[in-house]
């Protein structure tokens, strides 16, 4: 007996919570009225679309099979510089 009160007492005050969300429509408004909800969002969203139709300066990048020859070259005989490296912990100059 005890839990079925505390259901009905829990649905009442899900319903009545619920209903504040409305707006005078009796639809269910999440953004408190602003039209501006979501912007930034979709801004984001169109912001990593990728064009489907790009245009180009150029058709053709350009490129150098000669350059490219000898990278291949040197990184299958092991003659690739290694970067220098960088610690990620370090603030700055000390």
């Amino acid at each position: 007996m005890n839990t079925e009160r505390t259901r009905i007492l829990l649905a009442s005050a899900a319903i009545l919570a619920a209903s504040a969300c409305t707006n005078n429509d009796g639809r269910l408004d999440l953004t408190q009225g602003d039209p501006t909800w979501g912007d930034a969002n979709r801004a984001t969203m169109a912001a990593q679309v990728i064009d489907p139709s790009p245009e180009y300066d150029s058709p053709i990048p350009p490129t150098s099979a000669a350059n490219a020859v000898r990278a291949a070259d040197a990184y299958r005989e092991g003659n690739v510089e290694q970067p220098e490296r960088i610690r990620t912990t370090d603030a700055g100059p000390d």
